[in-house]
């Protein structure tokens, strides 16, 4: 392949890429973004638009001047994204088109992935049956993009923490060999902030933290409008600040860790118990059904107004608020963002992480950040997944 070629089809998949998180772009816009003259953006969107990739959005609001022509991406044109979002207890999966139109509705399956020894090929046999549900052409499949917990390294492809595999071979070009679809793998928490700083309360801006609040709880670091990985990788590890007084031991072997005050199955946990002895709750009720994890009915009577489910969210919560207050006074970032499957009861979080602030935060420092509850909580690792597909994907 000659070096114009080359360089040709890399602006045709970066130009494609910013479609996707931007919806509808002029060419001046398109330009600007990659950096590009604006002949040579409009030759290879004019080729993507024979290619029937791109269309024609009209033209933008009138702002006084010459009214330029928007682009998108083409709704119609077949190709799709498969996006699964792993946690420790539910694995979701969802097939989107290039415009994040859903063409396969959520899926749903319970996967213990730290304790269940099988639980990487139930992931895969999970996969394979819905791909076979969707009837879509695996020709037309970009890949497939999956979110998990644990230690990820993107590059080599590893999640040290889950999914063990024989020696020598990684995960993800496992998981691609047993699907026989390009696999992308990512750490949850990464995707969900990812997610965020495209589409949701992040876009457009620097310095954001974003904490995934769920089974455990995470943080998603974006420095200089990018994802921040750290040295080797693994930047983000807010649970494990050893902020807690409890003597309980973390999933991570250590004590003292912020998870274990925070995260929704401990939530889960002390509310079982205090319900198993004898304190009146809503959820004594709920957790007889077996159809949702304890976490989940917990969130649903905490949303409800359940004194016990809102005493014990209100405690975690200001555990959760120290942890901020730490974040604040490292990194002063524009704005933290509550996301993740617990940022459905955000707004209940607010009060008492607005309490440890003002306790433990120097107010100078605190007033520069402002908190907010994500707006793609309950699809934000999806969106995530999805996007780290288009971002790392080869077109044709």
């Amino acid at each position: 392949m000659s070096a114009t070629i080359k360089k040709s089809a890399q602006l045709r998949r970066e130009l494609l890429r910013h479609l996707y998180s931007g919806f509808s772009l002029s060419l001046n816009e398109l330009s600007k973004l990659t950096q590009k003259s604006l002949p040579i953006v409009t030759a290879v969107v004019n080729e993507l638009i024979t290619d029937e990739f791109v269309i024609s959005d009209g033209l933008a609001p009138s702002s006084g001047g010459r009214r330029p022509s928007m682009f998108l991406l083409n709704p119609k044109k077949e190709r799709y994204i498969v996006s699964v979002a792993v946690d420790q207890m539910v694995t979701r999966m969802v097939i989107y088109n290039l415009t994040h139109q859903i063409q396969l509705p959520l899926q749903v399956i319970e996967i213990d992935t730290y304790t269940d020894t099988d639980a990487l090929e139930k992931l895969i046999a999970f996969i394979q049956l819905n791909l076979e549900k969707s009837a879509i052409n695996p020709d037309h499949i970009l890949g497939i993009g999956i979110g998990m917990p644990g230690f990820v390294n993107i590059e080599e492809g590893i999640n040290y923490t889950i999914f063990p595999i024989s020696e020598g071979e990684n995960l993800r070009d496992y998981l691609s060999e047993k699907l026989n679809l390009p696999v992308f793998i990512d750490n949850d928490s990464s995707l969900i902030a990812m997610a965020e700083l495209k589409f949701g309360k992040a876009k457009g801006k620097q310095d954001v933290m974003v904490i995934n609040m769920g089974w455990g709880t995470g943080l998603g670091m974006i420095i200089d409008g990018k994802i921040f990985r750290g040295h080797s990788g693994f930047a983000g590890e807010f649970s494990h600040i050893p902020l807690s007084g409890s003597n309980q031991l973390c999933s991570c072997g250590k004590r003292g860790c912020l998870e274990v005050e925070t995260s929704l199955l401990v939530m889960a946990k002390k509310a079982k118990a205090q319900v198993e002895a004898g304190v009146e709750s809503s959820m004594k009720r709920l957790f007889l059904d077996g159809s949702k994890h304890d976490g989940d009915h917990f969130l649903e009577a905490a949303r409800s107004g359940d004194p016990l489910a809102v005493s014990i969210l209100a405690d975690a919560s200001f555990h959760l608020g120290k942890g901020v207050a730490t974040l604040i006074h490292i990194m002063n970032p524009e704005k933290i963002v509550l996301s993740g499957r617990g940022a459905i009861a955000g707004k209940m979080f607010m009060p008492s992480i607005q309490q440890a602030i003002n306790e433990f935060c120097i107010p100078r420092i605190a007033e520069c950040t402002h908190i907010e509850v994500s707006e793609i909580a309950n699809d934000a690792e999806l969106l995530g997944a999805a996007n780290m597909v288009m971002e790392r994907s080869e077109f044709s």
